[in-house]
């Protein structure tokens, strides 16, 4: 009798699960305003509660998104629950989020209950916790449970789950159990080529070394190329001398390009010279192909970019003629404006680089600020050579080429500096002088902090002042321009974040109250809870009274923009109009058709499950944001990213959307939102060349490209430009009278 009440059970879900879906655009809202407001209160948890599963579920993922603690107790039940498998999976999906190691025990009990539903999200879940909380000990516990569940799915083919081993497999690079590298190898030989390249992936993200035989005929005979490149990087990371002719065939012939970046990469890390002569006649059989082509950036760009990479760190300080004599061929097609290619030169003959620069120093600084970025960086490079007789000279001549080259800046006028895309390159000009390690690095980079107006020339600064010797003249600067950079900064917060951190880690004992009290009354909710974290890990009275105080006020929450702040960062933009129009796409078919140099492709985006991360995405495309900007950043079998009007990375629009962390996986094709942080979302996006699924439930995904399509995404490289991009809404559908 009990099998039959399931079944009609069943039943009865699949034919209301269209109605249940149909969640009423007033709730919808309700929930996403809470989500922006990262707002978790009774109303919320009354949601929660709802006897509407998918109300819940939907309520559920919202508390996961907010990231409260306080919602804890309640998704821990709601996980142990037995009535609802998906709201159970929801819940746990959640706590993962969350990420509080408060989770951990309800966790680890729905992992080891049989009777629990919603086992792969668990095991995410415990992935999740135990990697933000690594010296917990209940975290260990975890770490074992992941690789118990996956032992279990080996035990009996006929209840192995593909979503829990996927799952799974992530959940072990990110916990790092104790022998989860022998676990994990046993899934290489598993009948799904993607479960194989899953657990390839994970095996090269923990570097392990217990399977390369296994890897090496993964390799030669896959038939999935993803879990070739994966094979081929895990052997690369386990540094397998072994699989050196067998690496090197798949980089010169294997049919798919990701197979063959994936290999060079690998023969890079295996620094075995035998490779480079077969690397070169590949790369210039490359090079002739990009000579040929018609476009400004040839597709060939990404293999030799990897080529050239990979022939730095084969032949570093060899002086080979012949790798010189191709890079110098590359360099000029590609007009010098490629990191790898400078570096690489840097690296098989310094001096010979190096001379050449410090004949005309000015001349690095040239219209195109990239082609400055990349000799920067790969003057900086030369700080990595080996101290002695032969090398000391050079790196002595670089440094006090970069300090001249840092001067020159330095005495630019100011006017002239706001205005000089240069400045986009010069924090590789500063990071390349502090990898030298010089005694005079704080006296020579401090007085940047007040002078220079570009917020990222201050940034880095921070970053490598909090590196330099506490001194009362490092502090003090660094607490000045934190002032300067909430009076100037309007538009970007990583100076005031940079800062917090450099503060911090410099005088961890004495810190200033008052720049903390000043960070905590800030407009912006970023700086708020970077000030919030720092004074959490101060066990003294006053920081903790600054917290209830601050809690109190509910500075751990976001407030309504006003033009009075001055800025749109760390606030909140939307109204309830932008709520409704955004969860109103949700039957509702949206496209963007991106046009490119190399053709056009489309992504469908997915306004249900990130509403207001579509919306942003429209209102940008819609007012011309992305048309004609670089695609600043492309790594071959990775992903392509666009999105930054700097173009150097650091790029966005002024403000700064929060996360819609969903239940969707980054396979090919998906497209996400850059970050550098959690909620630091704004214009960048990025699109998967293969599966990623270390980024899942840490990046929105919010859009999908089809395989079609993919073949032009695959072709563009760096520097190509999206000339424009169109959305296409389809109407929504008419409501039953």
């Amino acid at each position: 009798m009990k099998k039959i009440l399931f079944a009609l059970f069943v039943v009865f879900i699949c034919f209301s699960a269209p109605v249940l879906a149909q969640i009423p655009t007033g709730v919808l809202v309700q929930i996403v305003k809470a989500e922006d407001e990262l707002r978790f209160d009774k109303s919320l948890e009354a949601l929660i509660n709802s006897p509407n599963p998918q109300i819940q579920m939907r309520a559920i993922l919202a508390a996961g998104r907010i990231g409260d603690e306080r919602a804890v107790p309640i998704l821990a039940e709601i996980v142990a629950d037995l009535v609802n498998p998906e709201v159970n999976a929801m819940a746990a999906f959640a706590l993962g989020e969350i990420e509080s190691i408060k989770g951990a025990d309800a966790i680890l009990t729905a992992l080891t209950d049989s009777k629990i539903g919603g086992k792969a999200r668990t095991v995410e879940a415990a992935g999740k916790i135990a990697a933000a909380n690594p010296k917990e000990e209940k975290s260990k516990g975890l770490a074992e449970a992941i690789l118990k569940v996956l032992e279990d799915q080996l035990l009996d083919p006929k209840q192995q789950n593909r979503e829990i081993i996927l799952l799974g497999l992530t959940a072990v690079l990110r916990a790092r159990p104790e022998n989860g590298e022998i676990t994990t190898a046993k899934f290489l030989t598993y009948s799904d080529g993607r479960i194989r390249a899953d657990a390839a992936n994970t095996l090269t993200r923990i570097r392990a070394k217990n399977a390369n035989e296994t890897l090496r005929k993964m390799l030669v005979s896959d038939d999935y190329a993803v879990a070739r490149a994966n094979a081929a990087r895990a052997l690369g990371a386990a540094e397998d001398k072994y699989a050196f002719d067998l690496l090197l065939n798949s980089a010169i012939d294997d049919e798919d390009s990701r197979v063959r970046v994936s290999a060079i990469r690998s023969l890079g890390n295996l620094k075995d010279k035998n490779a480079a002569e077969k690397l070169l006649e590949r790369g210039e059989k490359l090079l002739t192909d990009y000579k040929k082509s018609k476009f400004a950036n040839p597709t060939e760009k990404n293999e030799l970019l990897e080529i050239a990479t990979a022939l730095g760190r084969i032949l570093t300080n060899t002086n080979n003629e012949k790798a010189v004599k191709f890079l110098d061929d590359l360099r000029q097609a590609d007009k010098y404006s490629s990191a790898e290619t400078e570096i690489a030169v840097a690296r098989i003959a310094p001096k010979v680089y190096a001379d050449s620069i410090e004949e005309i120093p000015e001349d690095i600084f040239t219209k195109d600020w990239r082609t400055s970025s990349a000799a920067f960086l790969a003057l900086g490079e030369i700080a990595n050579l080996e101290s002695n007789d032969k090398n000391n000279p050079t790196k002595l001549k670089v440094r006090l080429l970069l300090v001249q080259l840092i001067g020159i800046w330095v005495n630019t006028p100011a006017k002239d500096k706001a205005t000089d895309n240069t400045r986009f390159a010069i924090p590789d000009l500063l990071r390349a002088f502090a990898a030298f390690k010089s005694e005079n690095t704080s006296n020579i980079l401090r007085p940047m902090l007040q002078t220079e107006p570009d917020p990222f020339i201050r940034v880095a600064v921070a970053e490598i002042l909090a590196d330099q010797p506490a001194s009362k003249e490092n502090v003090n600067a660094l607490e000045s321009a934190f002032i300067k950079a909430v009076i100037l900064d309007k538009d970007y917060n990583d100076a005031q974040l940079a800062i917090l951190d450099a503060l911090f880690k410099l005088d961890k004992d004495q810190p200033d109250f008052d720049i903390l009290i000043t960070a905590v009354n800030s407009e912006d909710y970023l700086v708020r809870k970077k000030a919030l974290e720092i004074l959490k890990k101060l066990d003294r009275p006053i920081a903790r009274e600054m917290i209830e105080r601050s809690l109190a006020v509910k500075d751990d929450q976001l407030s309504p923009y006003s033009p009075a702040f001055g800025t749109k960062l760390g606030a909140i933009l939307n109204t309830n109009a932008d709520y409704t129009r955004a969860v109103s796409r949700k039957n509702r078919q949206t496209k963007a058709v991106l046009t490119t140099e190399k053709g056009t492709f489309t992504i469908d985006l997915l306004p249900e499950d990130a509403p207001l991360t579509v919306d942003n995405f429209i209102k940008l495309a819609r007012s011309g944001y992305f048309n004609g900007l670089a695609v600043h950043r492309v790594v071959p079998n990775f992903v392509m990213q666009d999105g930054d009007p700097r173009g150097d990375g650091n790029g966005g629009p002024g403000w700064e959307i929060r996360c819609e962390l969903n239940l969707l996986s980054y396979e090919r094709g998906a497209v996400g939102m850059a970050l550098s942080g959690k909620d630091t979302g704004g214009s960048q996006w990025f699109i998967t060349h293969s599966p990623q699924p270390h980024l899942d439930g840490g990046y929105t995904i919010f859009g999908r490209v089809n395989e079609k399509d993919m073949q032009i995404v695959d072709s563009i490289v760096r520097g190509d430009k999206i000339l424009s991009v169109k959305i296409v809404e389809g109407k929504s559908p008419r409501k039953k009278k």
